[in-house]
């Protein structure tokens, strides 16, 4: 059985999973093995009659700052580090039961993606999202901002990068809830108790309405935004890195 240095698992008795990123050192950074750990326990969850509903949230004091940016710099890594990108991104979107994301803190780069991918997004006062990679050349997740905030907003946010706060993310509908920082999860434990009072049947039903009636589909979106622009945008820095002797 796969061990999860960098996740913490809990299935509590109301079938409500939690997921925690516990990197709080490195403010959660999703490391290759964050990406597998947490691929590997929703493939575990998704058949698991016990778990109905999955809140994903961080250890101290933020959701994840994005990807571990220290792999990016070693060239030997790269299959492993798109490889294992490609498939966690695509877990976390059909996960066949609903999804919340309680943002604790910094949701960053791919952290933002992260909360995106999940079906309910609530956050804490101290919440900030961002799109900081734009910036040094990565493309970010366009498709799924824009279903949840609508074209327009999706664009500035991805071409500025700028950083907005709670407030601003509750506005423009990316969260639909702010909740004192200390309550957060608790929130987010009553949220996932109510969704849990339909039968997990028709929430399954409902998950495949979400993830089949967007438009064009995230598989062909994640195709295009990051199977082919964001890998060859890798490959570039890549080569372009000394390697070290």
């Amino acid at each position: 059985m796969m061990e999860f240095p960098v996740i913490t698992r809990e299935k509590r008795p109301d079938k409500i999973g939690i997921l925690t990123l516990n990197r709080p050192e490195l403010r959660n950074a999703i490391s290759i093995q964050m990406r597998r750990e947490i691929s590997a326990c929703l493939h575990e969850w998704g058949n698991d009659p016990e778990v109905g509903i999955v809140i994903l949230t961080g250890s101290g004091s933020a959701f994840t700052a994005g990807f571990d940016l220290k792999e990016f710099r070693n060239p030997d890594l790269f299959d492993e580090l798109f490889n294992s990108s490609a498939q966690y991104h695509r877990d976390v979107w059909k996960f066949p039961k609903p999804t919340i994301a309680a943002v604790n803190g910094p949701a960053m780069a791919g952290g933002f993606d992260l909360a995106k991918l999940c079906d309910v997004r609530i956050c804490s006062e101290s919440a900030v999202f961002g799109h900081p990679e734009i910036k040094f050349g990565i493309p970010t997740l366009f498709t799924p901002l824009r279903w949840i905030v609508g074209e327009g907003l999706a664009r500035d946010l991805c071409l500025t990068g700028r950083n907005i706060n709670a407030d601003e993310a509750h506005r423009i509908g990316l969260v639909s809830e702010v909740i004192d920082d200390d309550q957060l999860l608790q929130r987010a434990i009553e949220i996932a108790q109510s969704i849990l009072e339909a039968p997990l049947a028709a929430l399954q039903t409902m998950k495949r309405f979400f993830i089949d009636a967007a438009g064009r589909g995230l598989e062909e979106s994640f195709r295009i935004e990051h199977d082919e622009e964001f890998k060859k945008i890798i490959q570039k820095q890549i080569k372009a890195t000394p390697r070290k002797r």
